[in-house]
């Protein structure tokens, strides 16, 4: 069979470009003993897969030009060699960026019946979701009752980290970049939502948080990290996830000017990623489908429709296109 794959071709230099990317075609071998052939149903593009686009040693090996992109998809078994998986099983893995393939078993988390649409394995109760709980509770520390700011709080992480925060009684704070996002976040139960392009951030929060900031969930960087500083409380705690408004920085950019104050206030910056908590597992799925089916976590989703727009889904992730999970369907 025939799939079409996604390959890098060239490294971004600055801001992604369509050029960067090509669409090629590629055979899919039958499965042999211990294998599984698969077509996907959906694929992920997230911010972290801008940093493997540059050939640098971080905690994942940077993607090779030339080579099939990956990322998380969820796919459907079409045929099997290996016992446990059936034709017609929804599948997790990490072979996106392609219509099809076939790999080992071992490579494949079977997801059962789904509890939701596939789609919402690969955000809120995939790595963002996951991303976003262990973010806050691992991390942070968050106890109940404090006041909390979200960065991106229109994204697929801090959408949920938010919601997450609201259902530990603490009061939210989030940061988006348009008045229909802002929108979202109220509508979300944020307490205080404000568009990042108008006014200052640190009057936003002296606004929405008079008393100071507990834990700062940070997916930006840049201005919203020292804005963030300068209005912590004592012993606050900064969950340090992602930093958005560099990744595409050609130049180092300068670290915020007030980082000091941590020093005096006795903060806690703490960098992350979904797999240092992987022993939360577990807690994370059971809590996330209990959420959602009770509505105290809602999702959404910005769907981009075949593989040839995969390299405009992941585009949109740095222009601000996607409102909650960016995804791409391949159906």
């Amino acid at each position: 069979m025939e799939s079409r794959d996604v390959v890098l071709k060239s490294r971004p230099v600055g801001m992604p470009t369509p050029d960067d990317f090509e669409v090629v075609a590629s055979s899919v071998p039958e499965p042999v003993e211990g294998e599984v052939t698969v077509r996907n149903v959906c694929m992920s593009v997230d911010p972290y897969m801008r940093g493997r686009m540059v050939d640098r040693k971080s905690y994942v090996p940077p993607f090779q030009v030339g080579e099939v992109l990956t990322g998380g998809a969820v796919g459907r078994v079409i045929a099997s060699k290996a016992d446990g998986f059936s034709e017609g099983d929804y599948v997790q893995h990490n072979y996106g960026w392609r219509e099809a393939l076939t790999c080992a078993a071992v490579e494949l988390t079977p997801l059962g019946e789904l509890a939701a649409p596939a789609s919402a394995y690969l955000g809120v109760l995939g790595m963002p979701g996951m991303t976003s709980y262990v973010g806050l509770l691992g991390a942070a520390e968050l106890k109940d009752g404090e006041t909390v700011f979200v960065s991106g709080a229109a994204g697929a992480v801090g959408s949920v980290a938010g919601q997450i925060a609201k259902i530990k009684g603490c009061r939210v704070l989030g940061s988006a970049g348009s008045a229909e996002k802002v929108a979202w976040l109220e509508e979300l139960g944020f307490d205080h939502a404000f568009n990042y392009h108008e006014g200052r951030l640190l009057d936003h929060l002296r606004s929405g948080a008079p008393d100071g900031i507990d834990v700062y969930f940070d997916n930006v960087g840049g201005d919203h990290l020292e804005a963030a500083l300068f209005h912590m409380r004592p012993f606050g705690r900064i969950a340090l996830c992602g930093a958005i408004s560099q990744y595409n920085d050609t130049d180092p950019a300068p670290g915020p000017v007030n980082l000091p104050m941590a020093i005096g206030l006795g903060l806690t910056l703490r960098g992350f990623i979904v797999s240092h908590y992987q022993h939360m597992a577990g807690d994370f799925r059971s809590d996330m489908e209990s959420w959602i089916q009770s509505g105290q976590v809602v999702y959404k989703e910005t769907v981009l429709d075949g593989i040839d727009r995969a390299p405009d889904a992941f585009i949109g992730l740095f222009t601000g296109a996607n409102m909650g999970k960016m995804i791409v369907n391949l159906e």
